[in-house]
């Protein structure tokens, strides 16, 4: 495909590098010394001219690839008529649609409602509120290993120390965790299951128990699915005590699993159910959407924000789910991930001692889990990461352990675009490991 790439006139990647370490927080640190000039589709290049194939679409937030035109145009169009004037002042018909479509597309048949905030970490919060302003309860229930946000409240949630709640504390109390069911760490579902019996024996009582949260996939933990059954399980467990289930979709929403929500798989429908990142094709949006009784629960005001619904996110979510209908999305991302698993397998057969485990079964949210000596191992991770890098691959890591690689190709890439991308990371492993 023949680009004409735009390169920055003004200084190198490392030149940027020092200047943002100058002038940014570090906290805010970045995986790559990797400026972006342009990105199209599943292609970026930095101010150097350097083109990389793009295996982590901003965080699953592009699942439509970079500046899709639909997308493009949307946003254009919008941008002529007006950028902001907050949602709870003086509303318009973009929030309203886009609240329409979610409440239909939203797993299950009760009646729904859509909230909308800014970021994924604002979701979140809104559930909690949301669930106990329902339930008039205080205790929360979340999962070890489990990523729900960088606020107080969030990193509360959050099942892992470093980096999201190293040196950050206090947190909020009434939050409660149970282990999340990983079989090839040796955590059953039974293990889970009785862990939450005694939280309800030890700690918090059913009746006081507000919400449990749960990622149908862990993100940041490690892309663990959580089983089916154990789905179902914790609908059963807040069904029988009138606990508000909250599915977190902000990494599995919009296509990315392989439905269109990820709870899809095990057919329950959550109480309350975040989405973010792929709403709106990398503009930022965020909200909840769940049982309209819960959603109005919260009186006039509770809810909300200043940039709440920005009309021109709503006018890129209402592209994006064109787009994810129009292109046959969902389905793309069993056919990604069917590709990928090719590729794995054989990395796997030729590194038997450093994969431990592939998982490709939902959708094109993959991971490869690297071991040494039948122990996780980060620098490996590190290492890869890093030569994808160099030889012009977006990758990420993840994992409590530092030792997964995760891969998030956009939806929209091509098989050629594809298959080149897999090689580069066949030449990866080689490279690191030969």
């Amino acid at each position: 495909m023949n680009v004409d790439v735009k390169v920055s006139k003004t200084e190198s990647n490392a030149a940027w590098q020092d200047r943002k370490n100058a002038a940014m927080a570090n906290g805010e640190g970045n995986l790559a010394p990797v400026f972006v000039d342009r990105a199209r589709n599943s292609e970026i290049w930095d101010v150097e001219g350097k083109r990389y194939i793009d295996f982590a679409a901003g965080i699953a937030v592009c699942n439509t690839g970079h500046m899709h035109p639909k997308v493009h145009a949307a946003v254009t169009n919008q941008l002529e008529r007006f950028s902001h004037t907050c949602v709870m002042v003086t509303p318009y018909d973009s929030a309203v649609l886009l609240a329409e479509q979610l409440n239909e597309l939203a797993p299950g048949d009760s009646p729904k409602k859509t909230m909308y905030v800014t970021t994924g970490a604002e979701a979140v919060e809104n559930t909690i509120k949301l669930a106990r302003s329902h339930t008039g309860r205080r205790g929360v229930i979340a999962f070890d290993g489990g990523y729900h946000g960088r606020t107080n409240m969030t990193m509360g949630l959050t099942g892992k120390i470093t980096p999201y709640k190293h040196k950050f504390g206090p947190f909020p109390g009434d939050i409660y965790r149970a282990p999340f069911p990983i079989e090839f760490h040796g955590i059953s579902e039974e293990v889970s299951l009785r862990a939450l019996k005694t939280i309800f024996k030890t700690d918090l009582d059913p009746s006081d128990c507000a919400a449990i949260i749960i990622e149908p996939v862990q993100g940041e933990g490690g892309f663990y699915p959580a089983p089916d059954s154990f789905m179902q399980a914790i609908r059963e467990i807040c069904t029988e005590h009138g606990i508000v289930m909250i599915a977190d979709e902000i990494q599995t929403g919009f296509g990315r699993t392989g439905k269109l929500f990820c709870s899809e798989y095990s057919g329950i429908e959550p109480d309350l159910m975040t989405f973010a990142k792929g709403v709106a094709g990398g503009f930022p949006l965020a909200g909840v959407v769940g049982k309209a009784e819960i959603l109005d629960s919260a009186p006039p005001g509770g809810l909300g924000g200043t940039y709440a619904g920005s009309p021109i996110g709503c006018a890129a979510a209402l592209a994006v789910i064109e787009v994810i209908k129009e292109e046959n999305l969902v389905d793309r991302a069993l056919k990604i991930a069917a590709q990928f698993k090719t590729c794995l397998d054989g990395l796997q057969k030729r590194y038997p001692g450093y994969i431990g485990e592939i998982r490709t079964d939902r959708g094109a949210m993959i991971a490869v889990e690297l071991m040494k000596d039948g122990q996780p191992d980060p620098d490996l991770t590190k290492a890869l990461v890093g030569e994808g890098y160099k030889q012009g691959l977006v990758l990420l890591s993840c994992g409590i352990y530092g030792n997964v690689l995760r891969f998030l190709p956009p939806l929209t890439m091509s098989d050629e675009i594809l298959n080149e991308g897999l090689g580069i990371l066949e030449t990866c492993f080689d490279n690191v490991l030969s």
